[in-house]
């Protein structure tokens, strides 16, 4: 559901219309929906069936919502509130005209009865200068009926479906609690593209046990998947989780890069990744305060890109290169 049309370069070397040397979001969502989109977070007081007993409880064990919810959230206050909080901190902050997408943002935001989706959901697109939703999940709590739902409002907003499976390794899946394996994963993403869905993956780099090898596997798995977006990040370990716990007992069993270490594998990784994904994130910051991480990058992330845009330029090489050998 396209907002307006945008121009795009049409002398690009790369496979994508625009001269950065991987398909970066930005660019796509100017090019794809005429406009820049603009993510407004809500928390709308969901749980996690990894933390209320359906599945486990404890959560994962790299979990802490509190690094990633932003102040103006409060799941005491209604969808509508927060969503205008939200624009208003957004609008005051980057001066910039945008869309806005919905964010549902915090812990499992599929995990309630049909009926209740239906009602948080349209509350949200009620809100003046909302053109849409992003709806971040577990692959273990997307239904049928859910599913249903969802391609269904696509048909009057964009809707955009972020899946969060954090590793493509079982063996990893289960060191951090997560409550499925990656065929669960699997299933969930096709499912979702099936109905024309515009469908995102999260995934982390560093999850206790894993090797770089391991990190490098995941850019050929998640090729093979009907993605249309990834979020990728390096491990932080953060207050109050059990994997903080877990590295005092077992730090043999982590790894931490340093920034250089971590952008060359971040080449080789967009080297072997499928050159239509875009690429929404692939650096982490948390919260000075709840930031436990052994070893921290003194930048931000747009310096953090880049630094990657420069890594890319001295390796002569983009998104995709080596994808198809």
């Amino acid at each position: 559901m396209p907002l307006s049309s945008a121009p795009t370069d049409p002398d690009s070397p790369y496979p994508w219309p625009h001269r950065r040397r991987f398909n970066a979001a930005p660019q796509y969502f100017r090019r794809t929906f005429g406009t820049r989109l603009q993510k407004v977070s809500i928390d709308a007081g969901f749980s996690c069936p990894n933390r209320d007993g359906t599945c486990g409880t404890g959560g994962c064990t790299f979990c802490n919502n509190e690094a990633f919810n932003p102040s103006y959230c409060d799941p005491n206050k209604s969808v509508r509130e927060q969503i205008e909080r939200g624009i208003d901190f957004q609008q005051r902050r980057y001066h910039k005209p945008a869309q806005h997408l919905a964010y549902f943002q915090a812990f499992s935001n599929t995990h309630a009865p049909v009926e209740r989706l239906r009602a948080l959901y349209g509350e949200a697109l009620c809100v003046p200068g909302i053109a849409g939703l992003a709806i971040g999940t577990r692959p273990d709590c997307l239904d049928e009926a859910k599913l249903d739902l969802l391609a269904e409002l696509k048909e009057r907003a964009l809707i955009f479906l972020e899946i969060g499976i954090e590793s493509c390794h079982d063996r990893s899946l289960a060191r951090v609690h997560r409550g499925h394996d990656y065929a669960c994963a699997v299933h969930a993403i096709e499912a979702a593209a099936a109905r024309g869905l515009h469908v995102g993956t999260h995934v982390i780099f560093g999850l206790p046990g894993e090797t770089r090898s391991d990190w490098l596997a995941m850019a050929p798995a998640l090729s093979a998947l009907p993605l249309k977006t990834l979020k990728c990040h390096q491990l932080q370990l953060l207050e109050g989780t059990a994997l903080l716990t877990d590295y005092a007992r077992h730090p043999e069993d982590f790894h931490f890069p340093e920034l250089d270490e971590y952008l060359d594998f971040l080449v080789d990784f967009l080297e072997q990744l499928r050159p239509d994904i875009v690429i929404e994130r692939c650096f982490a910051e948390a919260p000075p305060q709840l930031n436990r991480t052994p070893v921290q990058w003194p930048f931000r992330n747009d310096q953090l890109l880049q630094k990657l845009e420069k890594h890319l330029e001295i390796r002569q090489t983009w998104q995709g290169r080596l994808a198809d050998e």
